[in-house]
């Protein structure tokens, strides 16, 4: 292990509890700890704890703050209300994805939760482009705390050990909140398409917060969650990943995200180019795969029809909640229509594959 790897304020106890660590976006992350498998199904069936510290987490005050987040971000910032989280998109001159970020609007500032991977390079375009703004911007992801609790017990399990009323926050909302009568703020949302919540503890209470979380949870059959499954879980969902589905090529029409893209709201970096993209008819189109066999599409495997190059695997996994490979790719657009029969080359040998609609799993 590098040893200038960044570590979160829980990666001695990882280490201590069997967490396999591996290097990912410049920190030492647990990518399981039993397996894959196991951790996703406890998702799916019981409660995951996730250490998402490695996310970057900024908070925007001053008079200023909600303008300048407004030309930063795709989405409208102007009619958040207290106590919303809004999915949107930082977008280049050009319309490409630089990251997918959340904002979060609190009582007298904002928050934008930022891509592990893409951090620094946030910061440096904030600071490019906030000359001209009354605002502070502050990046707190070391003096912060960030995990995920998601699963069909997380209300049960999150329901005693804080001061809000946790049953009645609606998805993508937030509140702040307390812990040992330290600040905690609360959010209702998360990464893996289950019920779920997001909570930032300083650092100072983050490992006596988590240890509690686990030993709360062992009844309702929590289990900690590495990276690993949380890859497996998002994919289920179809919720794309920066470095796969997203990129600094790809337009957000392109990704399917147009509903975190508001072109009538406010004049944010790239918008004049997303207009353009936007009546592209031509655009690739991102779709989902369940393949016939049990071999995995990986990022790049060419998908065809016949002797047509048709498209390219961005995400592919074995998914334990459907028993069988299955990907997202970005295919031309006479190939997007669900029951379309491509297939897939991997290492040189083709597999069936059939599109379907995304996402692959919703929970009812």
């Amino acid at each position: 292990m590098q040893a200038s790897l960044l570590r979160t304020v829980c990666h001695d106890w990882h280490v201590a509890h069997g967490g396999r660590m591996v290097e990912f976006a410049g920190w030492t992350m647990p990518v399981q700890y039993s397996t894959i498998t196991k951790e996703h199904n406890a998702v799916r069936d019981a409660a995951g704890l996730f250490d998402i510290a490695h996310m970057g987490r900024l908070r925007f005050t001053g008079p200023d703050a909600c303008r300048f987040l407004d030309i930063i971000v795709t989405n409208d910032v102007t009619n958040l209300q207290v106590g919303q989280i809004r999915y949107a998109l930082v977008t280049n001159s050009d319309g490409g994805i630089l990251d997918d970020v959340l904002v979060y609007r609190f009582d007298g500032f904002y928050f934008l939760v930022v891509n592990a991977s893409n951090r620094q390079k946030i910061v440096s375009w904030i600071d490019q482009h906030r000359h001209s703004f009354d605002v502070d911007v502050e990046d707190l992801t070391f003096e912060q705390f960030m995990l995920a609790l998601q699963g069909p017990h997380a209300v049960a399990i999150l329901k005693s050990l804080v001061d809000c009323e946790i049953d009645a926050l609606r998805y993508y909302h937030s509140v702040q909140s307390s812990f040992l009568d330290a600040p905690a703020l609360v959010s209702r949302n998360g990464y893996t398409g289950e019920i779920g919540f997001e909570v930032i503890v300083s650092v100072e209470i983050a490992q006596q917060f988590w240890e509690t979380l686990i030993d709360r949870g062992r009844s309702y059959g929590l289990l900690p969650a590495g990276l690993g499954c949380r890859d497996t879980l998002r994919l289920d969902a179809a919720m794309p990943l920066y470095g796969h589905e997203l990129n600094e090529s790809i337009d957000p029409f392109t990704a399917g995200l147009s509903f975190a893209v508001k072109l009538d709201a406010g004049d944010f970096i790239g918008k004049e180019a997303l207009i353009v993209a936007r009546e592209n008819k031509n655009r690739q189109r991102r779709i989902g795969l369940k393949l016939s066999g049990r071999r995995i599409a990986r990022e790049g495997a060419i998908l065809f029809v016949g002797d047509q190059q048709v498209g390219e695997v961005t995400s592919g996994t074995f998914s334990p909640t459907f028993e069988r490979p299955i990907a997202m790719a970005y295919v031309k657009p006479a190939f997007t229509e669900p029951g379309t029969m491509l297939q897939v080359d991997i290492r040189g040998k083709r597999e069936q594959a059939i599109v379907v609609k995304l996402p692959f799993y919703r929970r009812q």
